[in-house]
């Protein structure tokens, strides 16, 4: 490339082995920030604390940033638990922490929110939508499903508010496409990510969404 300095040089793999290994690197760098504030909301939430004033906070930090901050119930989708997974499979015989800790990180996080919901006690749980992200009609390993488990182990009724879902069954869970109806029978209504549909039902409402945005 003449002209052009070295730096400015695009990287070329020789094979494919480390353009899969940046893959995955990236994907579990990723989902080990979605833990890292995740757990952070959980210590918020036990301790009565303020979570998001807490991340505002480490976010003034350049370091950190203000980006990809805002708590879950844990990371999901496609690629980011397939992804972790793989790499710790790849970590056979290396020595690792961390990289087990970012798999291990997300069920934990999903005890935590279903041991939350338990304390209130409820006989029906609605969940509001089953995608992970808000304006999204993918709900492919979506992380509220693994939430959604765990209170059916514990015996707890769940109905589904899901437009985007045309059985009237998930999971043995009804299925509702009108609201209303879905608002009514719930006595507490979960949600990943808050929508403006969800403002006049607040008081039913258990999210650890903290700045309404994915």
């Amino acid at each position: 490339m003449q002209g052009a300095n070295k730096e400015d040089v695009p990287v070329l793999f020789t094979n494919s082995t480390e353009a899969e290994a940046i893959k995955l690197f990236a994907n579990t760098y990723l989902a080990m920030r979605v833990s890292f504030f995740n757990e952070l909301d959980s210590y918020a939430e036990v301790k009565g604390l303020n979570a998001q004033q807490i991340i505002e906070g480490i976010g003034l930090d350049p370091r950190i940033g203000g980006h990809y901050n805002n708590p879950s119930f844990g990371y999901g989708g496609y690629c980011l638990p397939k992804d972790t997974k793989q790499l710790l499979a790849n970590f056979e015989g290396v020595p690792n922490a961390i990289i087990k800790a970012i798999v291990d990180s997300n069920d934990t996080r999903k005890d935590h929110i279903a041991d939350m919901i338990m304390e209130r006690k409820p006989k029906v749980v609605g969940i509001y939508r089953l995608t992970m992200k808000t304006d999204s009609d993918n709900f492919r390993q979506s992380a509220i499903q693994g939430v959604m488990q765990r209170l059916q182990d514990a015996g707890v009724e769940l109905v589904v508010y899901e437009p985007a879902l045309e059985d009237a069954e998930f999971v043995g869970c009804r299925v509702f496409r009108e609201f209303e109806e879905f608002k009514e029978i719930s006595e507490v209504i979960v949600a990943n990510r808050l929508s403006e549909e969800l403002d006049g039902v607040k008081e039913k409402v258990y999210t650890r969404d903290l700045f309404a945005r994915d």
